[in-house]
């Protein structure tokens, strides 16, 4: 996968919010356990979500996370930009410095065309829009292909 760990697993946490009472808070503990990641891992990455408004987090008896807004009014982009920053929609697909239109690398012109079109589905794509079947399985879907 081209995403790290941290944004994959962020993407799995707020498509798993996405299904819950916008209303409540899910505890980060429920989280981590229904998609079987890593508490603390998931608690940094989590971090990463408030930090750019896209979770809230509430101490105490009731407590836990929630999407700060519907999910329809977060992109997917949102996500990945708030973890991993913008260099999968920016940055050499090698990862090699000075990749550009002067000094290409052997993947540079067929990256450039994908990398459009992955940016723009994932800015078009809100958390609503994934297909309510396929978000109702990232908790038994993921949580087995981790097992």
């Amino acid at each position: 996968m081209i995403f790290s760990k941290a944004c994959e697993y962020g993407l799995r946490a707020m498509l798993y919010l996405a299904l819950q009472d916008p209303e409540g808070y899910v505890s980060i503990r429920t989280v981590s356990d229904e998609l079987d990641i890593s508490f603390q891992f998931l608690t940094k990455t989590l971090q990463k979500l408030n930090e750019a408004d896209l979770v809230v987090s509430k101490r105490g008896p009731g407590g836990g996370v929630s999407l700060t807004r519907a999910p329809e009014e977060i992109s997917l982009y949102d996500v990945v930009v708030a973890i991993d920053g913008t260099g999968l929609f920016e940055e050499c697909i090698l990862g090699l410095p000075g990749c550009g239109e002067a000094e290409p690398c052997p993947l540079h012109d067929h990256w450039t065309e994908e990398r459009s079109h992955v940016e723009e589905m994932f800015r078009h794509t809100s958390l609503s829009e994934v297909p309510e079947q396929r978000l109702s399985s990232v908790t038994s879907r993921f949580s087995t292909a981790e097992s």
